[in-house]
């Protein structure tokens, strides 16, 4: 039985409860959510994009699979597609957004002094924010 923690639980690691809780507040994430949480949304979709899910269908089969991993991955709530659907139409990106600020803020400051053997004027940034479409 492996005891080391997975890859995703070490990525997650690096958001602070704290802060996260703070993005979502400022932007009143919460109002009148009963089940499904902006953390267990933030949760789902990170763990989309890493295992590289194309659709809603596609992350809530996936996470079913994962039924008994789920609660160790830090998801509370029940994935539903509508659910996810409902959460992404709903919920205020923005709260994402700040969460992704701080993140870059926080890399910043932790890899000030590195030399990447690439000289920039300005710092670049690429995040892939593009829909997949399929046929």
């Amino acid at each position: 039985m492996n005891s080391q923690p997975t890859v995703f639980s070490q990525l997650t690691h690096w958001i602070h409860p704290q802060q996260f809780q703070r993005c979502v507040d400022r932007y009143r994430g919460m109002y009148k959510v009963q089940n499904f949480s902006c953390w267990d949304q933030f949760l789902c979709m990170a763990f989309a994009q890493l295992t590289y899910r194309e659709s809603l269908r596609d992350i809530e089969a996936c996470l079913r699979s994962r039924g008994n991993q789920l609660y160790h991955m830090g998801i509370r709530g029940h994935v539903a597609r509508s659910t996810l659907a409902d959460a992404n139409e709903v919920r205020d990106w923005r709260i994402y957004s700040d969460l992704a600020q701080h993140l870059i803020r926080r890399a910043r400051r932790l890899y000030l002094d590195e030399d990447f053997g690439v000289e920039l004027d300005e710092t670049v940034y690429a995040l892939d924010s593009t829909p997949s479409i399929c046929a």
